[in-house]
């Protein structure tokens, strides 16, 4: 049976959308849509909001989780949150590239909104940029050893 070791808080504040460092990361399909240019995505500046570590007693799954990031605009804040599984000791990667969750709707060169499959190279750049996986590592080192 799986074991969840809640989110790793961090001392970043909250955005309003997220009430809750024990919120499961899928709740950012709640929060408002945010529309943004697809092309300036990586001008939006993401925080650590939290990483979910889920430790299986099944020595096949290993330990896998999910970790939430946060971004504010001036139209409103934007969130991502993907699935990670650990591949080796002190190496984590995307769990899959394709099931990035967020609440922005990314918008192409004529306004018109992406599809899931068109956002999805956009989504893995935001991911790309961001310093996860040292935070992911520090969630699975436990609370302050």
């Amino acid at each position: 049976m799986p074991k969840d070791i809640s989110m790793q808080p961090t001392s970043h504040p909250l955005p309003s959308a997220y009430n809750s460092s024990r919120a499961a990361p899928w709740s950012l399909r709640a929060w408002p849509p945010l529309f943004w240019q697809a092309r300036h995505s990586a001008g939006l500046q993401f925080r650590h909001l939290g990483t979910r570590v889920t430790v299986s007693d099944d020595r096949c799954i290993g330990t896998t989780g999910q970790t939430l990031w946060a971004g504010s605009a001036e139209d409103g804040e934007a969130g991502v949150a993907w699935d990670w599984v650990q591949v080796s000791r002190g190496i984590v990667a995307m769990a899959d590239p394709m099931s990035v969750v967020t609440n922005l709707r990314l918008v192409g060169e004529h306004g018109e909104v992406l599809t899931a499959l068109e956002a999805a190279r956009f989504l893995n750049e935001i991911v790309h940029q961001l310093p996860w996986q040292p935070e992911v590592a520090r969630a699975l080192r436990g609370p302050m050893q």
